[in-house]
């Protein structure tokens, strides 16, 4: 029996580390990553030899060291994880259930055939198993799951697996076993379903909260897109209206050139030839980029900017064709520059100006904007980035700006310096 526990005790380490390496995103290089995870083996292997091997038969030694193990395996999840939050530690601890079926179920197959290798065997093919299921299945689901921003915080779902694992200990290993108390097998058995199930349901639940959010972001997007068409069908609308003025008029401009002309009265044609380019370049309708999705937001917050009289500069190098999704980038792009306008709107008209370099290539993408602000500007202690002080219905344009920047594996600085706010975006692509 001594050895069953040995190698099942084994395997389910090394189960559960690489549950927690496949389904965590991890903050470190694959290598800094792998090595964490091998020490942690290490640590737990050796603090197994204690408690089976060198000192057995001591319950409060056993229960000391088997918490030891769990602090050190949880902390393993929560170190390599990208985001070091209730998420990350509801993954660790799903990992212990799942790595405890097969503890169990080797342990029922040996009391059931008193074969070790029946045991063991069965014990592979159960991890085995799960992991191939959990992997092909619901590790997309965890992923956008670990990955979203929310302001309300996830720790009440962390009580499902511990409770699950509390259940499982005092049922199959603590104080009692499995090999001591045979008349828990069923139990052990209806409770590994009953995990199943809810896990399922918990599964369903983020699945739907994921697409949930996912179905709102698109829906901002489709509504910036739609803001800045219809800014755009505007002014070519006027535009073409006033072109059908111009037109109209032009015999008459004609008519008085020839005028004009027989007189020699030169200035008074140059006036009128001036007159004609100004009405046509005020009905220019404005190409700030190539990319035609793109440019509405910036022809929608450039409106924005005339209408408070805010001097805007750009400098935007976007191609037709881009890398990254367009929509996405111009509903970050309508998101920084709205807040350079709303930030800007109140300082003194000397010091109002907004400069922002907006370029998209193949090789990378950034989006430096400035603007002046007279107002003191807070920002958030886990992100870096600005709060917004409007109340809880805003400040979702810097986590949309946010989700967008990590999906790029990019990087976001901002400082506040001498009433001038800068916030700057950069991703390789």
């Amino acid at each position: 029996m001594i050895y069953v526990q040995n190698i099942s005790y084994t395997m389910s380490h090394i189960f559960f580390l690489v549950f927690v390496y496949l389904f965590m995103v991890h903050r470190y290089s694959k290598k800094k990553t792998l090595v964490i995870c091998f020490l942690s083996y290490i640590f737990t292997t050796v603090m197994n030899q204690l408690k089976l091997n060198i000192f057995p038969g001591h319950p409060l030694f056993y229960l000391v060291v088997t918490l030891v193990q769990i602090i050190i395996a949880q902390l393993t999840g929560i170190v390599i994880s990208k985001k070091r939050n209730s998420k990350a530690l509801f993954v660790g601890l799903s990992a212990s259930n799942y790595v405890l079926i097969g503890s169990i179920i080797a342990s029922i197959l040996y009391i059931t055939t008193g074969s070790i290798i029946l045991s063991v065997a069965g014990n592979l093919i159960s991890h085995v198993g799960i992991l191939l299921l959990l992997y092909f299945y619901i590790r997309n689901t965890i992923f956008k799951f670990c990955e979203r921003d929310t302001e309300r915080s996830c720790w009440e779902i962390c009580l499902i697996p511990i409770f699950f694992y509390c259940c499982f200990s005092s049922i199959a290993f603590f104080p009692f076993t499995l090999y001591d108390h045979h008349e828990n097998i069923l139990v052990a058995i209806f409770l590994i379903i009953t995990m199943l199930v809810s896990y399922l349901v918990v599964m369903r639940y983020m699945d739907s909260e994921t697409k949930q959010v996912e179905a709102y972001w698109k829906n901002v997007m489709f509504g910036s897109y739609i803001k800045g068409l219809e800014s755009q069908n505007y002014l070519t609308e006027r535009s073409e209206q006033n072109l059908k003025i111009l037109r109209h008029d032009m015999r008459h401009y004609s008519m008085m050139i020839d005028s004009l002309l027989d007189q020699k009265e030169y200035a008074e044609i140059k006036n009128i030839t001036g007159r004609i380019n100004e009405v046509i370049n005020e009905n220019k309708v404005i190409q700030y980029c190539e990319n035609r999705i793109v440019n509405t937001a910036f022809i929608t917050t450039a409106e924005q900017a005339q209408s408070l009289q805010i001097p805007m500069h750009l400098d935007v190098l976007i191609p037709r064709q881009i890398p990254v999704n367009e929509y996405a980038l111009a509903v970050v792009l309508a998101n920084l520059l709205e807040n350079a306008v709303f930030s800007t709107k109140n300082a003194t008209p000397s010091e109002k100006s907004i400069d922002a370099k907006i370029h998209c290539t193949d090789k990378y993408l950034l989006i430096d904007v400035e603007n002046d602000c007279d107002q003191e500007i807070l920002f958030d202690s886990s992100t870096g980035l600005p709060k917004s002080s409007r109340g809880k219905e805003h400040g979702l344009g810097m986590k949309s700006v946010q989700a967008f920047c990590d999906k790029l594996d990019g990087t976001i600085d901002c400082y506040c310096e001498n009433n001038r706010f800068r916030i700057i975006l950069y991703a390789k692509l």
